[in-house]
C-alpha cells in the first residue's frame, strides 16, 4: 500500500510537469517516465524536492523535483531573490555575483540564475566564463554585494551538477539565512511564479579585473619569497582535472615567482563529461594518474591538482624510495598549518588572539600542532561554511592564520570564505621551495612533523546507499548506533561518546554528561578510546552515503621508523573498521 501511495504521489507531481509552462524537452521526459513500466527512474526523479545541505542545492541533472534542471535551478533562484529582497529593503540597489564552473549545463544554469535576478531588480555580475569557487567568495566581498551563487557539483560524476549560494561575507549560507531562503523557496509552487525573462541593463559580464585582484592579493600571502627566488625553477606538474584551475592557478604560481609550471595537457581541456577520470576528485588516485605520469617523464618536485571547481587541493610528492604517493586530505592541513605558524613565529607576525580552525572529522594532529604553539584551534561541523562562521565572529577582533578539512580543502587567507585551492596550490609549491632549500623534501618534511608531534593515520570509509530506499537505511544505521552505544572499539574501551544530534557529550569512565558549544545540532556521532582512536560517523549532507572517519594514534621515533609504524596503524583502523562492520 505505502509503494501504491508513493507512485500516486509522484505520478501527481510528474502531470504537473507535462504543463505548456515546461519546455517540450522536459515535458517529452517526463512523458517517457509516466509511460514506463518500470517506475524507478520516476520516483527517484520526483519522490522529494532537492533542498540545501551542507553544499547547498546539488543533483543528478534531468528533469524532475529531485533533479537539477532549469526549473529547479530557477525555483532556488527565485527563492532566493525574494529572500533578499526582504532581507536588503532598504538598500537602493541589491547585488549579487554568479559564477559557474565546467559541467554540462552549467552555464546555462548561471545565465537563466541572472536572468531571473535581473528579472527581480537585482543587479547581477556575471563572470564571463568559468571560474574557481573561490574566486565567487572574493568578487561578493570585493564588489559589496548580498549574496552570490555558483553552478557547481564540486568534484562528484559527470552526471551531477549543483548550485551554492552564499551570503554578504562571502560564505555559504548558514541559519537563519539557509533556512529562510528554503523557506521562500518552497512558497514557489508554480513555474508560473518564476521571472524568466532578464531585465539586460541589470547583468554586468566581469572577468580579468576580478582575476587580476584576486592574485594580487594572494601573491601578497607569500611568507618566504626568498625561498621561493632560490628554488624558483623548482619543476611542479599541475593539473585541473578539466576544470576552473585552469583559469588561475597557473596564473598565480606564476605570479608567486614559479618558473617551471609544467602541464598535463589532456587534462587542460575544460570539459564537464572529464573524459580522462572516471572521477574528477582530487581524493580519488586514479584522478592523478596522468599527472603523476608526467611527473615519472620530468622527474617533477611535487604534483598538484585542483577539482573542477577549484576549491579542493589533491598533491603527491616521492617518497624515500623515489615512488609517488597521494598526500591525504590530513596531511594536507598538517603541512599547511605546521609551515604557516612555523613562519609566522619566525617573522614575528603572530598577533595575540591569533586562532586556526578544523573541522571535527579532521585529524587532532592539526589541534595539537596549534595548541602546542599557543595557537587556540576551533572545531567546527563539516563543510566549510562553519569555519567561515568562525571567521565572521572574529572579523577585525582576531588573527586568522588558516583553517581546513580532511577532504583536501584548506583556507590560507582571510579575504575569501570558502577554501580555496588557487591560495592553496601557491601556498603548497611555496612549502614544497621552503622544505628543498632546508635540504629536505615535502615527504621528508612530513616525516619530521610527526616525529616532533607525534604520528596520526586517518581513513574515511564510505558506504554508499543510493536513493529512497538508501536514505532510509542510512538513517536507521544512525538510529542503531545511538540505540545500541558502542562501548569498545578494535579491544579498546570507549572513554568519550560526543553526539551532537543532542549536543552531549558523555564521558563513559566519570559516567558524567557535558554540553556541546556548538551553533547548532547535527545528525553526527564521535567515539573516543583509551588508546587515542576516533572515530566519526555522519550521513553526508551532499551525496548519498554514510560516512566512517578513522582516525588513530601512534609515535614516531624518527624517519626510519616510518614504514613499521604505518604498518602498525594500518593494522590498527583495519581492527577499526570491523568493529563498525565496514
Amino acid at each position: 500500500m505505502e509503494n501504491e501511495d508513493l507512485l500516486k504521489e509522484v505520478t501527481a507531481k510528474a502531470q504537473v510537469w507535462l504543463g505548456e509552462g515546461y519546455d517540450a524537452a522536459t515535458r517529452a521526459e517526463v512523458q517517457r517516465m509516466l509511460d514506463n513500466d518500470d517506475k524507478t527512474d520516476l520516483i527517484e526523479a520526483f519522490y522529494k524536492d532537492l533542498e540545501f545541505g551542507t553544499g547547498g542545492l546539488r543533483g543528478i541533472m534531468g528533469a524532475g523535483s529531485n533533479r537539477m534542471n532549469i526549473y529547479t535551478v530557477g525555483a532556488a533562484t527565485q527563492g532566493l531573490a525574494n529572500y533578499l529582497k526582504k532581507e536588503f529593503a532598504s538598500l537602493p540597489q541589491i547585488k549579487v555575483v554568479i559564477g559557474h564552473d565546467c559541467r554540462n549545463n552549467s552555464r546555462k544554469f548561471a545565465e537563466i540564475s541572472a536572468d531571473i535576478f535581473s528579472a527581480n531588480g537585482i543587479k547581477v555580475y556575471l563572470f564571463d566564463a568559468l571560474r574557481p569557487t573561490p574566486e565567487i567568495s572574493f568578487a561578493i566581498r570585493e564588489l559589496g554585494c548580498q549574496s552570490g551563487i555558483i553552478l557547481t557539483a564540486s568534484h562528484n560524476p559527470r552526471e551531477y551538477n549543483g548550485y551554492k549560494a552564499y551570503w554578504s561575507d562571502g560564505a555559504q549560507m548558514i541559519s537563519p539565512h539557509d533556512r529562510n531562503t528554503i523557506s521562500e523557496v518552497n512558497k514557489v509552487r508554480s513555474v508560473a511564479d518564476i521571472c524568466f525573462k532578464g531585465n539586460p541593463a541589470l547583468i554586468q559580464i566581469i572577468g580579468k579585473d576580478i582575476d587580476d585582484k584576486y592574485i594580487a592579493r594572494i601573491k601578497a600571502l607569500s611568507l618566504n619569497p626568498e625561498a621561493i627566488a632560490r628554488q624558483k625553477d623548482m619543476k611542479i606538474v599541475y593539473t585541473p582535472i578539466h576544470g576552473t584551475g585552469v583559469r588561475l592557478i597557473p596564473a598565480t604560481l606564476a605570479a608567486y615567482g614559479f618558473t617551471n609550471i609544467i602541464h598535463v595537457p589532456e587534462q587542460d581541456v575544460v570539459s564537464g563529461d572529464f573524459p580522462t577520470v572516471k572521477s574528477p576528485n582530487p581524493e580519488e588516485p586514479a584522478a592523478l594518474d596522468l599527472a603523476i605520469r608526467k611527473a615519472k617523464e620530468v622527474d617533477a618536485d611535487i604534483v598538484l591538482a585542483s577539482d573542477p571547481d577549484a576549491d579542493r587541493i589533491g598533491i603527491a610528492v616521492k617518497n624515500d624510495k623515489g615512488e609517488w604517493i597521494l598526500v591525504s586530505g590530513n596531511q594536507n592541513a598538517l603541512l599547511y598549518t605546521y609551515y604557516l605558524i612555523t613562519q609566522y613565529k619566525a617573522t614575528g607576525r603572530v598577533q595575540p588572539g591569533a586562532y586556526m580552525v578544523k573541522t571535527i572529522v579532521t585529524s587532532e594532529l592539526m589541534k595539537k600542532i596549534a595548541d602546542r604553539n599557543g595557537i587556540e584551534c576551533f572545531d567546527v561541523y563539516t563543510g566549510f561554511k562553519w569555519i567561515a562562521a568562525v571567521m565572521r565572529e572574529f572579523e577585525g577582533k582576531r588573527q586568522y592564520i588558516g583553517g581546513g578539512e580532511e577532504s583536501y580543502g584548506f583556507l590560507v587567507e582571510d579575504f575569501v570564505r570558502d577554501k580555496d585551492s588557487v591560495s592553496a596550490c601557491a601556498m603548497m609549491a611555496e612549502i614544497a621551495a621552503w622544505a628543498k632549500d632546508n635540504g629536505k623534501s615535502l615527504y621528508e618534511l612530513l616525516q619530521d612533523i610527526y616525529v616532533e608531534y607525534g604520528y596520526s593515520k586517518e581513513k574515511g570509509i564510505s558506504v554508499v546507499r543510493t536513493g529512497k530506499s538508501g536514505a532510509e537505511e542510512i538513517e536507521a544505521m544512525m538510529k542503531n548506533f545511538r540505540e545500541h552505544p558502542i562501548t569498545e572499539i578494535a579491544g579498546s574501551k570507549v572513554v568519550l561518546v560526543k553526539d551532537y544530534s543532542t549536543l552531549i557529550a558523555y564521558d563513559t569512565v566519570a559516567g558524567e554528561k557535558a554540553t556541546l558549544n556548538m551553533p547548532t545540532t547535527s545528525n553526527v556521532l564521535q567515539y573516543f578510546t583509551e588508546d587515542g582512536t576516533k572515530v566519526s560517523v555522519r550521513p553526508s549532507g551532499t551525496e548519498p552515503k554514510i560516512k566512517f572517519y578513522i582516525e588513530v594514534a601512534g609515535t614516531l621515533p624518527s624517519r626510519a621508523d616510518y614504514d613499521k609504524v604505518v604498518a602498525a596503524t594500518d593494522a590498527k583502523i583495519q581492527a577499526v573498521a570491523a568493529s563498525f562492520n565496514v
